[in-house]
This record gives C-alpha cells, sequence and structure tokens, in this order.
C-alpha cells in the first residue's frame, strides 16, 4: 500500500515553462536559508530577509521549490515562508503548484460550486445503519497500526505534552445511581410534595438532569453518542468507495490515536464521498474526513496532521462537553435523560439515541470555541512528534488550504466553524516549536 500511496503523492518538480505552475508567498521568519536541495546538509545559496517576496514552484515532502533570480532552484522549509491566500478561481492553479500537477487528474477539481454538508444535512440525515457498519468494519487495533507504523519506519517516541487531557480513571463499576434512577427519584418525590400543594417537582427534575456525573456516566454517553453521530453524517453522505483509503485512514490514525492519553477509545475512522475539504470528530473517537481533504494531502504526516487535529478534539471531548453543556443550559426541558428506562438498553445509549433522534449530527458543525481549535493543531504537533513524524506537517497543511483559496466555495464550512488560517499559522508561530524542535528535521 505504502508503494502505491507515494506513487500517487509524489511531488516532481516543476519547470519553470509551466507558466501559472507558480505560488506566490512571502519570507515570515527574520531570515531563510535556500538550500540547493531539499535537506539541511546541501550547499546553501542564498539568506532571505523577513517579508521577501518568492514564488514557490513545486513541494517536495516539507520543503518548498523557489525560482531564484539566477533561475537556479532552492529549496526552503514550509514554515520559512508564508503562501499567499487566493481567490476561488485561482485555487486549483497554486493546488499544482504544492500537489505536483496532479490535481487536474480527478484530484481537487470540484472545488467551484461545490455544496458542502450544511447544518441542514446533519440535522435530518438519518442514521445509516449500513455505511456506519462498514465504517466498523475498516476499523483496526493497536497491534495493526503498530505493524503498519514499524513498516513506515515510524518510532513511537516519548514527548511531554502539558495541555493533553489526563485519562480519567473509572471506578469499574456499574454507576452507582444512574442518570434514569436520578430521574424517577426526582419525579417521585415531587409528585409527592406536588400533592402537598409544593411545586417543586420541575426544579427537582432539572437538578438530577445537570448532577455531576460519574467518569463511568461521562464515558459511556460519550462513547454511545460517537456511533449515532457519525451513522447520521453518512447518512449526510456515504462512505468513499475506495478500499485502499479506508485501510489507510485507520491504519494512520490508528496510530497517531494510540500516541494520545486515551488509546483505549474504539478509534474508527473513515472517508466521505464528498470533494469539500473538511473533517468531523464524533465523540468516542469517530473521526470522518472528507474525500476532498484525503486528496489534498502528499503524505502520511499530512494525513496524520489532520487526524491528529480531530483526534484531539475526542481526546478532550470537545463536542460532547458542548452537548453535555446544552444539556445543562437546557435545564427544565426535556433534552434527552426524560422517561429513560435501563432495561434491556444501556441508559447512555437511550441517552445518545434520543439527543442523536432530536438533534441529528448538527453538532458536528457548531464552532467550537478558538482556544479549542489552537489546542487542537498544538496536540497534532505533539501527536506527529510522538507518532515518529514531523510537527511541521500540519504546517504544511495549512499552508494547502491557504493555497486552496480562502473563498473557496470547498473551503466554505471549515471556514464557518474554524477560526481564520492565517490566525491558525500565526499561533503556531507564535507558539513557537519549543520541545518540538528536536524533531522537526525529520523528513
Amino acid at each position: 500500500m505504502r508503494n502505491i500511496l507515494f506513487a500517487l503523492f509524489t511531488l516532481a518538480p516543476l519547470a519553470s515553462s509551466a507558466g501559472a505552475a507558480e505560488l506566490p508567498a512571502v519570507v515570515h521568519k527574520p531570515t531563510a536559508d535556500v538550500y540547493a536541495q531539499p535537506r539541511f546538509d546541501a550547499p546553501k545559496l542564498a539568506t532571505l530577509q523577513r517579508d521577501t517576496e518568492v514564488r514557490i514552484s513545486a513541494q517536495q515532502g516539507l520543503w518548498y521549490q523557489l525560482l531564484l533570480s539566477a533561475g537556479a532552484p532552492g529549496f526552503v522549509r514550509v514554515n520559512d515562508v508564508r503562501v499567499a491566500y487566493a481567490g476561488a478561481e485561482d485555487g486549483e492553479a497554486n493546488l499544482r503548484v504544492l500537489m505536483g500537477g496532479k490535481a487536474g487528474k480527478g484530484r481537487v477539481t470540484e472545488t467551484a460550486g461545490v455544496r458542502g454538508i450544511d447544518e441542514s444535512d446533519l440535522r435530518s440525515a438519518s442514521l445509516n445503519q449500513a455505511q456506519l457498519d462498514a465504517m466498523v468494519g475498516h476499523r483496526v487495533d493497536g497491534s495493526a497500526a503498530a505493524a503498519y507504523a514499524a513498516e513506515q519506519g515510524w518510532q513511537a517516541t516519548r514527548v511531554a505534552y502539558a495541555g493533553e487531557a489526563r485519562a480519567a480513571k473509572k471506578s469499574g463499576n456499574p454507576p452507582a445511581e444512574p442518570a434514569a434512577s436520578k430521574t424517577e427519584l426526582a419525579r417521585s418525590v415531587g409528585g409527592l410534595l406536588g400533592s402537598l400543594g409544593v411545586n417543586v417537582g420541575t426544579k427537582l427534575d432539572t437538578a438530577a438532569k445537570v448532577a455531576p456525573k460519574s467518569e463511568d456516566e461521562l464515558a459511556a454517553e460519550e462513547i454511545a453518542l460517537g456511533p449515532e453521530l457519525a451513522g447520521r453524517i453518512l447518512g449526510a453522505r456515504p462512505l468513499w468507495s475506495d478500499e485502499g483509503a479506508q485501510q489507510h485512514v485507520n491504519l494512520v490514525g490508528r496510530w497517531v490515536a494510540s500516541q494520545t492519553s486515551r488509546p483505549g477509545l474504539p478509534w474508527t475512522f473513515g472517508v466521505i464521498d464528498t470533494p469539500e475539504v473538511n473533517a468531523f470528530a464524533a465523540p468516542g473517537g469517530f473521526i470522518l474526513v472528507t474525500r476532498g481533504l484525503y486528496q489534498l494531502l502528499s503524505s502520511d504526516s499530512e494525513l496524520a496532521a489532520v487526524l491528529g487535529h480531530e483526534i484531539s478534539h475526542c481526546v478532550q471531548r470537545d463536542h460532547y462537553n458542548v452537548i453535555h453543556k446544552q444539556e445543562v443550559t437546557a435545564a427544565g426541558k426535556d433534552l434527552a435523560m426524560q422517561d429513560v428506562s435501563a432495561g434491556n438498553d444501556s441508559v447512555a445509549g437511550s441517552y445518545a439515541r434520543r439527543y442523536a433522534e432530536k438533534h441529528g449530527a448538527a453538532i458536528m458543525l457548531t464552532s467550537l470555541d478558538r482556544n479549542a481549535e489552537y489546542r487542537a493543531d498544538e496536540a497534532a504537533e505533539f501527536y506527529l512528534a510522538r507518532a515518529g513524524m514531523n510537527p511541521l506537517a500540519l504546517y504544511a497543511v495549512l499552508q494547502k488550504l491557504t493555497a486552496l483559496g480562502s473563498e473557496s466555495a470547498s473551503l466554505a464550512q471549515l471556514y464557518k466553524t474554524h477560526p481564520p488560517l492565517a490566525g491558525r499559522l500565526d499561533r503556531i508561530d507564535q507558539r513557537g516549536l519549543g520541545a518540538l524542535e528536536t524533531y522537526a528535521t525529520r523528513e
């Protein structure tokens, strides 16, 4: 699989006579060294100063090929320069520069006028069980992912990340007081007091819904929500029919997820068949990337960067926390838990199903706090380093999205739910690599 993948993703240098095959950029660091070859031990050809305008003719790994004034090519790292934003009409020409001319061959060719998945799609789509079963069928375990990593020469590396959520300890026992029993207790007491003329039933029911939940309850609800929401995304757009892509995204994704504080989640990955550029992280480790985004990526490390960002949302419970906040702020309303009976079904499963039936998967297009997105970018860099890859791969991905264009229809939903690309790149530059500097020389 690796040979086939890299045969598709190899970035051959483009000839200067290619006309539009040049992408404007500007030096973004105080200075940037230009090398004769895309490696640090090659001779230095020049040192460029901040704000120097340059033109990129190709991307090779985590290097950009520049055309110098003398006509000879030179190479800088992907974070030495900042790619210029482009309008929608220029997006494909820019991507041909960063993708070795492949953008016109079934790769990112549907950017103009593409209709992405919007909130109404995710709110109304029903769960597609057959597609969900197919997605789960591609799931791989940690040992399979580790074997794939060994084939690529990736070695797991211990890198401390202070911002990562710690793995909470479960009790190992069923919740002492399931949420359903809390509600039933509130109703019973409320009914009794109501018969005495005291109108507190609603308040007690509300208190039961917002009472702190145990780690067992949180984890159970989170894991139950994953397939319910992912299945509805698949109801809006099915899995891409490329079996190799489905296997590949699971191998890379599971390897990256193994480097997090929550490797035991039922990590499941899929590629959905839509040309827009986006990704979705449902609670509990269900992650979907679009075909348009998958085809935009040039290497395993770029794919790992995208998946690492989404994996962080699951590790940090970002979307689940939004759902829980909705539950709390909707106090007094029957959001999901009322009338739930455990019976032969779990309380968490009933909770997840009723939430999804009421709201669909619209939560997946809810804008998270900007700090959550910046944190997910930072986490992706750490996960890349831990997975034996280069943290600069995330920078390369964000540069590709920039090249696609600030008005690109394929990025419409991503722009609605994420901070501006320039802001994300700025935050990475301001934060610096720090402890990750050691791993930024990996190829």
